[in-house]
């Protein structure tokens, strides 16, 4: 069940050039990033290529079978050495339940006493949950556990 990469750690030696230097966290929509000012204000301070990051996410995301346009959190380590990696997490659980009830936004007042704005099957939490189940950090978790919690995201959401 642990993930392919779960036990194989970046080795870098004490007289290696590579450092870790920081962590981005970014939402960036599937197979069409783009060297711009929302990638440029989280790249651009630490040295990376912006056109580089932005090709290699679009043939990542590609190869994984998401949709274009797919918001999608992406965790992006940089080096001392101006290089990078980075971890494509799976879509946000709100966009994931917009899209099951057929919506394009959620209420203005989300958990209000009237009437539901959407309805979304539990058919449907749970095909939500297996698929982020499929994130690094998820896979010890019970699939019943993660199906919670979307109905929790499902509920604030109204």
């Amino acid at each position: 069940y642990p993930p392919n990469n779960f036990f194989i750690y970046p080795y870098y030696s004490k007289h290696s050039s590579m450092s870790f230097v920081r962590s981005v966290r970014l939402r960036v929509p599937a197979g069409a990033a783009r060297p711009g000012p929302a990638i440029g204000q989280a790249l651009g301070p630490l040295g990376i290529n912006m056109a580089e990051f932005c090709k290699q996410f679009n043939e990542k995301t590609e190869s994984l079978g998401y949709k274009k346009d797919i918001p999608l959190s992406v965790t992006l380590n940089a080096l001392s050495d101006r290089t990078f990696t980075f971890d494509v997490k799976t879509p946000p659980t709100s966009y994931l339940l917009k899209k099951a009830a057929g919506i394009e936004k959620g209420p203005n007042q989300p958990n209000a006493d009237v009437s539901p704005h959407a309805f979304v099957t539990p058919e449907m939490v749970y095909e939500i949950a297996a698929v982020k189940l499929k994130d690094d950090n998820r896979w010890h978790l019970p699939l019943e556990g993660v199906a919670r919690s979307v109905i929790g995201t499902a509920r604030s959401m109204g």
